[in-house]
């Protein structure tokens, strides 16, 4: 028996980053009180503490900043997948997200490399924003 691999947990906070996925697009809060960008989604700045904040598109493209090779699932969905890798990746705008590599040459993986998001769908519209290696160093 297959399980299917687990869809996102919406929020208040998270409702318009999970839209964006849907839409192939990669959405980062950005505040206005001091310029900071950030990741996960929240409802007050990391930084500065304002909730003076607004969604904005990620350009998609980031590095590879440290990365693991999961080699047991934690879950019987994630079972067909192993071995695959779990990165944690530095968008060009600054703000750090962990996703996971996908592609024929995810276990490739390097510290550096440059990656590019994709969408992975997780069924019923819900979409999981993932990386693929972009080619070369960052």
């Amino acid at each position: 028996m297959t399980e299917t691999l687990p869809s996102p947990v919406v929020n208040a906070d998270s409702a318009p980053y999970w839209q964006g996925a849907r839409e192939g697009r990669l959405l980062i809060r950005r505040c206005d009180a001091c310029g900071q960008t950030h990741f996960m989604p929240r409802h007050l700045c990391p930084a500065c503490w304002s909730a003076d904040l607004r969604w904005v598109e990620a350009t998609g493209r980031g590095t590879v900043h440290s990365f693991t090779i999961i080699r047991r699932a934690p879950l019987a969905a994630f079972a067909p997948r192993v071995p695959y890798v779990v990165a944690l990746i530095d968008l060009e705008e600054g703000p750090r997200m962990m996703a996971n590599i996908l592609g024929d040459d995810a276990l490739d993986t390097a510290i550096g490399d440059a990656v590019a998001v994709c969408f992975e769908d997780r069924g019923e519209g819900a979409a999981v924003p993932q990386f693929r290696r972009a080619g070369g160093r960052g």
